[in-house]
């Protein structure tokens, strides 16, 4: 069910296949956008509002970051997206040369309490009153005026838990929303990504994949998951899945950030994923290392003068100890925020690109085996 725009999409957006592990279904892979090549597997740290919260760019230049995620949502209330267009898009605007993409707002709507899910769209009122209603049509005139490398699919993103009727009304609904979001998309060179619900249910789950791959798209989300379902929930829905997605193109589960989670994701042949956990942590004093995760405000740290995390190659451990760090928390300096934030983002695209290595190798589940026996909850 190709048409011209999935057709000419082609010329830009491409993706393949480098290796797959022979014991799992792990896979390396290689995503071409008009904005770089971004090596999968890949997880994307999260600027909602076109930043990464207390982070400037050039930290992520120079640890080599492939792509961000900016939001939607929030960035049609502020700035506006025809504000970014006159910029010169959201890569001129942020000075970001590398990919982007940018989500759907769908679950922004989800999350908000007072909302009207009808045909058109979603109806609610945004933080001053203003009733806005966000349907497929001015999602993707967003995402086109905010130039991303991919966009997302206007969708619902199911609440949990959800009964059958009410999973089967919104899968429905979600296909002619994206139906409606291929009408309206019309830059070949910004890729659009369907999305499969179907909360918990194996049928939906297949009915939803069957219909949203039929639009020959670039790329594939599984939506829905990260909700509240728990991790034994999301570890079933993705492993149902995930395996039955076309195999020549990019495979994205959204929202989740805990690292045994991406594990199991990889595993199951997941090439992308998303969360706010790694920055949010950040800036509460949370720090992720190979050995777990520290609370960098604990007294224990008081005369730590030991790097956050060796094995992670960044300037916060090039530079700086773990007592200084929370030295800095302690006394409310920014900067602490700063080297947290860039800390547990490359420890993630570290392991990211552990992960990749091990693919190559043929090791992935040796590879997450040493990971969880190192890693450890606090």
């Amino acid at each position: 069910m190709a048409t011209p725009i999935t057709e000419k999409v082609k010329e830009h957006f491409k993706f393949k296949v480098v290796h797959v592990d022979k014991h799992t279904g792990a896979r390396a892979g290689e995503i071409i956008t008009p904005h770089g090549v971004i090596p999968t597997p890949v997880f994307m740290p999260v600027g909602t509002h076109g930043a990464i919260k207390a982070l400037q760019p050039t930290f992520l230049e120079k640890m080599n970051a492939p792509i961000l995620l900016s939001n939607t949502y929030h960035l049609h209330l502020s700035p506006g997206s025809e504000l970014v267009k006159k910029a010169g898009g959201l890569h001129k605007f942020m000075a970001w040369d590398r990919p982007i993409l940018t989500d759907s707002g769908g679950f922004q709507v989800f999350s908000l309490q007072r909302k009207s899910i009808k045909e058109e769209g979603a109806e609610f009122k945004d933080h001053k009153g203003k009733k806005i209603l966000l349907s497929p049509e001015t999602s993707l005139e967003i995402q086109q005026n905010l130039g991303s490398d991919i966009m997302m699919a206007f969708d619902e993103c199911i609440p949990y838990p959800a009964d059958r009727k009410y999973t089967k009304t919104s899968i429905d609904r979600t296909h002619r929303w994206l139906d409606r979001c291929i009408e309206s998309w019309h830059n070949p060179k910004q890729a659009l990504f369907g999305i499969i619900q179907g909360s918990t249910y194996d049928d939906y789950r297949d009915e939803c994949l069957e219909e949203v791959v039929k639009r020959d798209l670039p790329g594939y989300a599984i939506g829905g998951v990260s909700v509240g379902e728990g991790p034994e929930l999301m570890e079933k829905i993705v492993k149902y899945t995930a395996p039955k997605m076309p195999k020549d193109k990019p495979r994205y589960v959204m929202g989740v950030g805990n690292p045994e989670d991406l594990l199991m994701i990889w595993e199951n042949g997941v090439d992308m994923s998303d969360c706010i956990i790694p920055t949010k942590f950040a800036r509460g004093g949370t720090l992720f290392t190979f050995r777990g995760k520290i609370r960098i405000r604990h007294r224990n740290y008081r005369r730590d003068f030991y790097p956050i995390d060796p094995n992670v190659d960044c300037y916060a451990n090039q530079n700086f100890t773990r007592a200084y760090i929370k030295h800095l928390f302690d006394s409310n300096e920014i900067l602490g925020q700063v080297l947290a934030t860039e800390h547990n983002i490359a420890f993630y695209k570290t392991m990211a690109e552990k992960a990749r290595e091990a693919i190559l190798e043929d090791r992935y589940r040796e590879f997450k085996e040493d990971f969880l026996t190192n890693y450890s909850k606090d």
